[in-house]
């Protein structure tokens, strides 16, 4: 039988609220590693602590991924076993981990990606808006190219997921209400699996609205129902 290849990095997703979602593979599988790479070593030493996992931690952020990359790559090629963290949920989706996973993968390291915590697909289902096509498009640009992406998305069919600070919260949903229509149902999920978690749903006025009128808090997932040929919003399976 051939040996089966050994994983050198995997990516670990985290408990994006509740600390109770978190896999029994994905706690053998931190205590099992040489080292772990957290975006914020404080916050995934709380989680560590928990879970009573005692283990090396090295920084791995947005602002010195590119730049640790080429060293972490010469380690795991030397045999170290390694994880990736993010703050919560899964490494990569809004959170570093795509530059050192394609460096990975040049260099034909082997990289295993764990099932686990992400916050969109709840809010997604939550909805009440067609899953069988949609489109994750993350933290908008906050500047440069803003205006341009929501131009691409005004016609867009397919349920659109987002997510969003609390201080961008109003300006985000007017936009929306700009580029897509005021009348175009949407979904605002915060603190998903958090003790303060909710979901409002309705129009992209009527969500404006109600948000002007009560305390941002937490962070939001936003799901947009997608455009119909008449350009109205569609909350329905076709």
């Amino acid at each position: 039988m051939q040996e089966q290849e050994k994983t050198s990095l995997y990516l670990v997703p985290t408990p994006i609220g509740n600390l109770e979602d978190i896999t029994l593979r994905a706690i053998r599988v931190l205590k099992e590693v040489d080292v772990i790479l957290a975006e914020d070593t404080r916050t995934s030493g709380k989680l560590l602590n928990h879970l009573g996992i005692e283990k090396r931690m090295h920084s791995h952020h947005l602002h010195n991924e590119h730049k640790a990359t080429s060293h972490l790559v010469d380690r795991l090629k030397a045999g170290e076993v390694m994880a990736l963290i993010s703050d919560a949920g899964t490494p990569g989706i809004s959170d570093p981990g795509f530059y050192l996973v394609r460096e990975c993968l040049k260099h034909d390291i082997k990289v295993e990606c764990l099932p686990g915590a992400t916050a969109f697909v709840p809010a997604l289902v939550k909805s009440g808006f067609s899953t069988d096509r949609f489109t994750f498009e993350g933290f908008l640009p906050v500047k440069k190219g803003r205006q341009t992406r929501l131009q691409s998305l005004a016609e867009e069919e397919r349920t659109m997921i987002f997510y969003e600070s609390p201080h961008r919260l109003i300006k985000t949903l007017t936009q929306f209400a700009e580029y897509f229509g005021g009348e175009r149902q949407a979904s605002v999920s915060r603190e998903i699996s958090k003790m303060f978690e909710e979901t409002l749903n309705g129009t992209l006025n009527e969500l404006i609205e109600l948000f002007n009128n009560k305390a941002i808090k937490g962070e939001f997932v936003l799901v947009v129902s997608g455009a119909t040929k008449a350009g109205k919003g569609a909350s329905d399976k076709e």
